[in-house]
C-alpha cells in the first residue's frame, strides 16, 4: 500500500510540477490539443493543485506526520496560488472581478495556515 502510495504521489506531483512550468506542452501531449489564453493560467492552478495533492499522499514517517502532510500541502497549495495569482494580475493581462479577491482570500489563508503550523512546530 506504502509503495503504490508513494509512487501515485510521485507521478502526480510530477505532473502538477510539469503543467505549472510547461501547460501547453503537457497539454499537447495528453489530449493532442493546443492551449492559449486565460486555460494557461488556470493549467498552472491545476498544477498546484496537483503538487500538493502529491504533498498529501506522500506517506509519513511517523503516524502523526499524516496531519502535518496535509497542513504542508494545503499551505504548499495556497502559497503557490498566491504568488501565482499574483504574478498574473500584476501583468494585467487576465484580470477577473475575482482575481483580486481571490489574491486576498489565498493570501489570508496561506498566512493562517502558517500560523498554524508554526504552533504546531513550537509545540512539540
Amino acid at each position: 500500500m506504502n509503495r503504490l502510495l508513494t509512487l501515485t504521489a510521485l507521478i502526480e506531483t510530477a505532473t502538477g510540477l510539469a503543467l505549472m512550468g510547461m501547460p501547453s506542452v503537457v497539454v499537447r501531449l495528453l489530449f493532442g490539443a493546443e492551449i492559449s489564453g486565460a486555460s494557461i493560467p488556470l493549467s498552472r492552478v491545476a498544477g498546484c493543485s496537483l503538487l500538493s495533492l502529491g504533498i498529501a499522499c506522500w506517506p509519513p514517517r511517523d503516524p502523526a506526520g499524516k496531519r502535518v502532510s496535509a497542513l504542508v500541502a494545503m499551505l504548499t497549495y495556497n502559497l503557490l496560488v498566491t504568488f501565482y495569482l499574483l504574478y498574473v494580475g500584476l501583468g494585467g493581462e487576465w484580470v477577473g472581478t475575482l482575481l483580486w479577491p481571490a489574491v486576498a482570500l489565498h493570501g489570508i489563508l496561506s498566512l493562517l495556515l502558517v500560523r498554524q503550523w508554526r504552533q504546531g512546530r513550537l509545540g512539540q
